[in-house]
């Protein structure tokens, strides 16, 4: 904690095409070395390939059921891709409940605290982020598309990444008494 004020909260503008905050924030995680010409480049490309698996999802959907549904052939429009995509795959990630080490009488405990609801969404993008560069495919944009695509559906590795830390902190719930953190 700071000793003379608290550092005032920037901020952050919504991104151009998508006009999301949430869109922003990520880019900028994304971001390295002040280059955001190149993490808007990433981002924007994977949600784009996203709607394109969508699209070809749809597609084959629409030949097995041989029906004459209004379907267009982008996909969804920016804001219905973010409200069924990234938003939902962000929720899949974000965990409730995370640990934090506590020193008490010489021995340290890890105690489970409530996460909120900022660094919630903050350790969903980071941990989409690492979990896409841990990926096999080629490019960071296929990475981060496909990573999104699981996360949707429950599965991958930020996923992952959230169920462990909910296990360790239901594992450490009899240390729950020492939080001085709630």
């Amino acid at each position: 904690m700071p000793r003379r004020r608290v550092a005032a909260k920037r901020e952050i503008f919504p991104d151009p095409k998508f006009n999301s905050i949430l869109v922003s924030k990520f880019i900028n995680c994304i971001m390295q070395n002040g280059k955001k010409a190149v993490a808007e480049k990433i981002v924007y490309g994977a949600l784009e390939r996203v709607n394109a698996r969508l699209n070809e999802s749809q597609k084959t959907v629409e030949k097995d059921d041989d029906s004459e549904g209004g379907s267009t052939a982008q996909g969804l429009d920016p804001a219905k891709l973010l409200r069924k995509i990234f938003d939902p795959a962000l929720d899949n990630i974000m965990p409730s409940l995370e640990v934090r080490a506590r020193r008490v009488g010489g021995s340290t405990y890890q105690i489970p605290i409530e996460v909120r609801p900022s660094r919630r969404t903050t350790l969903a993008m980071r941990w989409l982020k690492a979990a896409a560069l841990e990926r096999k495919e080629k490019t960071m944009e296929e990475r981060l598309a496909a990573e999104i695509l699981d996360a949707c559906d429950n599965k991958g590795l930020a996923v992952k990444k959230r169920e462990d830390t909910h296990r360790m902190a239901n594992a450490n719930q009899a240390f729950a008494h020492f939080s001085r953190f709630n």
